[in-house]
């Protein structure tokens, strides 16, 4: 890959760690988001809408950290935002993108509640959105991978465990595949790494 420097304009430290994958930690400078704040879902339940506010949501992401960087190159360097995430399908064709548990009390009750009807024996999607901002303009992509969990016996044996270890709190859908919510998973379609939060093959493809 060409670039001597990649910005990466993400709070996540997964993200970070995801792109040390391709590339060296030295190239690597991290200059989140100032702002935030970002749109929401609310009201989106068709999957092409939810789509296209994921684009703007980390369009609005590359703009903000570009407005930050003072006399980049962008000849030797390459600007990447992204956000992830997790959507169920509560009745054909509506669907529901499941945000992070919120930081206050009863968070473990919207988890259980996730788990219980939307992940337990069904299948969800984790969708990523790429924007990556070079000098020949700004890329725009989608990685999407489904994620079944076992059956409800399974699930249901482990739930009260896993919410113990708190490891739902700050993750979009309430659970972490690199952790210890892959007891709950049976399959995985698709890319591994995007369910983390950076799909690397798509991201191979864009800058290649």
């Amino acid at each position: 890959m060409q670039f001597q420097k990649w910005i990466l304009g993400s709070r996540s430290p997964r993200r970070r760690e995801l792109l040390t994958q391709l590339v060296p930690e030295s190239a690597i400078e991290v200059v989140p988001p100032l702002n935030p704040e970002e749109a929401g879902f609310e009201g989106l339940h068709d999957l092409s809408a939810i789509k296209e506010r994921l684009a703007e949501i980390c369009l609005d992401k590359n703009e903000d950290v570009f407005a930050q960087l003072c006399n980049v190159d962008l000849h030797q360097a390459l600007l990447l935002t992204s956000d992830t995430i997790v959507v169920v399908e509560r009745q054909p064709e509506h669907f529901v993108v499941l945000g992070q548990p919120r930081n206050s009390s009863g968070w473990e009750q919207t988890v259980r509640d996730w788990f219980e009807n939307d992940y337990a024996g069904k299948t969800h999607r984790v969708i990523t959105g790429l924007c990556l901002r070079s000098s020949t303009g700004i890329k725009t992509e989608f990685c999407e991978t489904l994620v079944t969990f076992h059956e409800r016996a399974h699930v249901l044996k482990y739930l009260d465990w896993y919410l113990l270890t708190g490891e739902s709190r700050g993750k979009a859908g309430g659970y972490a595949v690199q952790g210890a919510g892959s007891i709950f998973v049976k399959r995985i379609e698709g890319s591994l790494s995007n369910v983390v939060g950076l799909p690397l093959e798509n991201l191979l493809l864009l800058v290649s």
